[in-house]
């Protein structure tokens, strides 16, 4: 009688894992393969210190190339307040190119210079910040048959532009 209420020993039934090895035999190799196309540029800015930790300066700079983007006219600037010229926006686009020249000439005016100032308005479209900061850093041209770039000003500093003047771009 004893055999009758005994309980027979049951063993926990084994887990099968084969579907989950199937998907990650499936899934690894396609986020490796993902991974290696989405590659992120990363530029280093040059952030302003602190107030507190900024020191003024004995004499202002000779020069100091000051880029301002505006809705209507890009306007570059040698040192606050001296504009040197001011590119309207055309059919809808800047002249870049013709601003490249300028910045070119720039450089070859004054060649150890490596610090450029832009400032954007509000409402100014991302693309044209990308667009400008990539002109002001390298000048691309072809020599012998391959593409060479030469740098122009790579330490970007970002701020606000400051309010238009009456007469003046607005």
């Amino acid at each position: 009688m004893r055999s009758r209420f005994r309980r027979a020993n049951k063993q926990s039934p084994e887990l099968d894992i084969t579907a989950f090895m199937n998907l990650m035999v499936i899934l690894v190799p396609f986020l490796l393969i993902t991974a290696v196309f989405s590659q992120v540029n990363i530029l280093e800015m040059n952030l302003p210190k602190a107030a507190d930790e900024q020191q003024a300066p004995a004499e202002p700079p000779a020069f100091l190339l000051e880029i301002v983007l505006r809705q209507n006219v890009i306007e570059v600037s040698d040192r606050p307040g001296r504009l040197l010229k001011a590119f309207p926006k055309e059919n809808g686009s800047y002249d870049f190119q013709a601003i490249s020249n300028l910045l070119q000439t720039l450089k070859s005016r004054f060649p150890d210079e490596q610090v450029a100032m832009l400032m954007l308005e509000p409402d100014v479209e991302y693309d044209y910040l990308i667009k400008m900061m990539d002109i002001v850093r390298v000048v691309e041209f072809e020599r012998d048959g391959k593409t060479v770039q030469a740098e122009l000003f790579p330490d970007i500093a970002l701020g606000d532009a400051p309010e238009a003047v009456r007469g003046k771009a607005k």
